[in-house]
């Protein structure tokens, strides 16, 4: 409850903006340190922050998470009664939703500072709030200083600080105040570009014989050694002559970093490899990335040719032509860290996967299989920060949502083939050499997808799937006896203090991952990268969706309960190939379980079986 004399002092609060002047000071209360890193490896501190606006992000608790997390995993697992029986979007948010006192004493400490319910956007359970306030305002609502940092390596440069303060009564109802700490650059992950070969070449291949995968005993065309497409998919993973009939079914796609989906590619790509789909498309979403005037601006659909967007391209072309004719959405989230403050971009705002998580969780009938292929390394996101992602995640999974994240093309952190300037070291001031695992691929509530070449099908060696093991998240039930498996059979010693063998281990599944022909602005260039493999995944469990909704089951949510038990006979097991970086070969490929293809590669003639069993 608000005290008498605070509503004495709201009632004489300058009804100025909160970037001016105050008619009374407010209320002075003791601050606390809440959060402190050291310096960040690689970032130089410059001058202190200039006057623009920040979009601060304030996670409230969730007392009721492991009640969430108890329903998650029930839910998903195959061989418990509550299988499928997926909680709606008001149950979810009921279960995640703070106390009221929380709620009541963080408006009351925004409040002394001219911040007013009109001033904020409020998450779905009202765990999140966000707003957008002078960086200056936030220095003194936090106790800090921000300054420009600037990351030597790549010229990078963003705002932040190392350290950030709460009143003290209000550590026990604020989770996380972000951006403050964090200082990851929120990237794609690395694909490579090229031109397809010569018509000669191509023609050549095409004469040859099939290939016999050995692993699934499926026929390929042998062009497929040199050239990806929806057809050598759909052979490799055994869905030939599948056709997705049932209602209720869909598949998404998001997009940031300014990444647009252009339908004319899309046009062109479906004449080339899959005809029955020309004319189809796709229904696309907007989705807020900061706010101008208390209004959303959402991210933007730049349909010029020119302007296409490889990885957006990539994404839309083969997991919505894997999966036609399921109804598709491609989501398009504004932001652009790092951020340096200037008239073109005033305000400064977090990674953006966050934005798309609040938007996304406010939405009825999200798609039943989301692929994305973003992210950063795990320890340059706060681990206060992953976890109130990988949470929200959770909630997904929970309402019945496959959610499938690239594991990265770094290998086990950085495959820079010059020692010189790898960045394989810890980010807390130590400077200890380490592998890098990647988030949110490390989150236990994503199905990570890392990347297979050739058939038969290699674990990836024009870059390196990534993989390893989670340095925040521990190792969850699902998958500790195959991941146990594979750590018993690990020489001793091998690459000991280099990571975590408790850790959440990744990735939980493989695909193809190089050479997919799509068209790009355009033309048709050949594009690699895990980037690839979790799109392509994700077409194949829009299927695996359309099997159950056929037999009037519900869908498939959280997948991993499910992988790593009755799931794993449907899978090739790719046992040749490493995962280089960091100066090593990384981890090998082997039988069973393993940190470069996990489980395998999908064979959706078995998984069809397995899911409605």
């Amino acid at each position: 409850m608000r005290s008498q004399a605070l509503r004495g002092l709201l009632l004489i609060v300058s009804c100025a903006s909160f970037g001016g002047a105050w008619a009374v000071p407010a209320r002075a209360y003791a601050h606390k340190v809440k959060e402190s890193v050291a310096p960040p490896r690689g970032w130089v501190k410059h001058n202190p922050a200039p006057d623009h606006n920040i979009v601060l992000r304030i996670g409230l608790p969730q007392p009721n998470f492991s009640t969430l997390e108890k329903h998650l995993y029930e839910v998903s697992d195959p061989d418990h009664e509550r299988y499928g029986a997926h909680l709606s979007k008001e149950e979810v948010e009921k279960l995640v939703a703070p106390h009221q006192e929380s709620v009541d004493l963080v408006n009351e400490w925004l409040e002394t500072h001219g911040i007013q319910e009109n001033d904020l956007i409020r998450s779905p359970a009202k765990d999140w709030v966000t707003l957008r306030i002078p960086i200056r305002l936030a220095e003194k609502m936090l106790d800090t200083t921000y300054h420009v940092w600037k990351h030597t390596a790549s010229g990078d440069a963003m705002v932040r600080t190392t350290s950030y303060s709460l009143p003290s009564h209000l550590h026990d109802h604020i989770e996380v105040v972000q951006p403050t700490t964090m200082f990851g650059r929120f990237k794609r992950s690395a694909s490579t570009i090229s031109w397809p070969e010569d018509s000669e070449t191509t023609a050549s291949l095409q004469n040859l014989p099939p290939i016999v995968d050995t692993v699934s005993g499926t026929k390929v065309d042998a062009s497929c050694n040199s050239t990806i497409t929806i057809t050598c998919l759909q052979q490799l993973y055994n869905a030939v002559g599948f056709v997705p009939s049932s209602e209720g079914n869909s598949v998404g796609i998001t997009g940031y970093l300014e990444e647009f989906a252009n339908i004319q590619d899309l046009q062109s790509f479906y004449a080339d490899q899959r005809p029955d789909a020309l004319n189809s498309s796709f229904e696309f979403f907007s989705v807020k990335g900061l706010l101008t005037h208390h209004l959303p601006v959402g991210g933007l659909n730049d349909q010029t040719l020119s302007e296409a967007g490889a990885e957006a391209g990539l994404d839309v072309q083969f997991a919505f032509g894997l999966s036609h004719p399921i109804p598709a959405t491609f989501y398009s989230t504004a932001g652009r860290p790092p951020f340096i403050p200037d008239v073109g971009t005033p305000t400064d705002t977090n990674e953006p996967y966050t934005d798309w998580l609040d938007f996304i969780l406010s939405q009825s009938n999200p798609p039943l299989s989301i692929s994305t292929s973003y992210g950063d390394d795990e320890q340059t996101v706060p681990e206060s920060f992953a976890r109130r992602a990988c949470a929200g995640f959770a909630q997904l999974g929970a309402r019945g949502v496959s959610l499938m994240f690239s594991s990265g093309d770094g290998g086990v952190g950085d495959n820079d083939p010059d020692p010189a300037t790898q960045q394989c070291f810890t980010n807390d001031g130590r400077n200890v050499t380490r592998f890098l695992p990647s988030f949110p691929a490390s989150c236990p509530y994503v199905t990570t997808v890392g990347g297979t070449t050739n058939i038969p099908e290699v674990a990836v060696s024009r870059f390196f799937s990534g993989g390893g093991f989670s340095d925040y998240f521990p190792r969850p039930d699902y998958q500790k006896k195959a991941v146990g498996d594979y750590l018993a059979a690990l020489p001793k010693g091998t690459y000991e203090g280099l990571f975590n063998p408790n850790g959440r281990a990744f990735p939980d599944v493989a695909a193809q991952s190089d050479r997919f022909r799509i068209f790009l602005s355009g033309r048709p260039v050949l594009i690699g990268g895990t980037s690839a493999s979790s799109p392509a995944f994700a077409g194949i469990v829009a299927l695996l969706n359309d099997v159950r909704l056929a037999n009037n089951q519900r869908p498939l949510g959280f997948l991993n309960p499910l992988l790593y038990s009755k799931g794993v006979s449907g899978f090739n097991d790719i046992t040749i190939g490493h995962n280089s970086g960091c100066g090593t070969l990384g981890f090998n490929a082997t039988a069973g379980w393993d940190p470069v293809t996990g489980l395998g590669t999908p064979n959706f003639g078995k998984l069809k079986e397995l899911v409605i069993s």
